[in-house]
């Protein structure tokens, strides 16, 4: 999970809510929605941050607060997030992500610029998933699953990949860091799969140099 910065939210949503009887089921423009927040989210899942895109219908409207408990927030843009399918129609032991989660609450939203500070996300070696925050870490692995086997080795290829990047620049460089975190936030509208692992890790780094 990667804190997201959400963008201008499609006119066709302000517009929607304004109207009589509106709620999200009846918003006409979901093809503008899913585009927008694709790439606001460089094309990754707000929860497992793998690859996601809206072909064949490989993208869901992820609602952070769902609309059964909170009918309220069914249009507020915060609200709305893109999620891949996680595990649609597999046991529930198999599923992941927004179709784990169902309509069970999260305590911090990836979306939420008060939330960003919260998330305290650190991975392991062997690439587990990890909060500090007691409950927050019980969400993680019984609300979203997010320490699937598949998606800790994808993890933790990720950072494999750039702790070996790393292993012979002596004296680590921090103008180097620091250029690398920015390429690997600001690289394109499609973001590396995992990537807030690598930054995790980077970022790590810098702080360790800086003392």
């Amino acid at each position: 999970m990667r804190p997201i910065n959400k963008g201008v939210e499609p006119r066709s949503l302000i517009q929607h809510r304004k109207s009589k009887y509106a709620d999200y089921d009846n918003y006409p423009d979901k093809a503008r929605l899913r585009k927008t927040m694709l790439s606001e989210q460089g094309s990754l899942c707000c929860y497992c941050m793998g690859r996601i895109s809206d072909t064949e219908g490989q993208l869901k409207i992820e609602h952070w607060q769902c609309i059964a408990n909170y009918p309220q927030n069914q249009l507020i843009y915060q609200n709305l997030l893109a999620a891949c399918k996680g595990g649609e129609g597999l046991s529930p032991k198999s599923q992941h992500c927004d179709t784990r989660k169902a309509d069970r609450d999260l305590l911090f939203n990836p979306a939420n610029p008060n939330h960003h500070d919260k998330l305290r996300i650190t991975y392991g070696k062997n690439g587990e998933i990890q909060s500090d925050d007691k409950e927050f870490d019980r969400q993680l692995n019984e609300i979203l699953n997010l320490n699937l086997p598949l998606m800790m080795q994808n993890r933790r290829r990720v950072l494999r990949g750039v702790m070996k990047r790393w292993k012979n620049d002596h004296p680590v460089s921090r103008k180097r860091l620091e250029k690398e975190i920015s390429s690997r936030l600001h690289s394109s509208e499609r973001l590396e799969s995992y990537v807030e692992v690598a930054i995790w890790w980077l970022k790590k780094k810098l702080v360790e140099i800086s003392n």
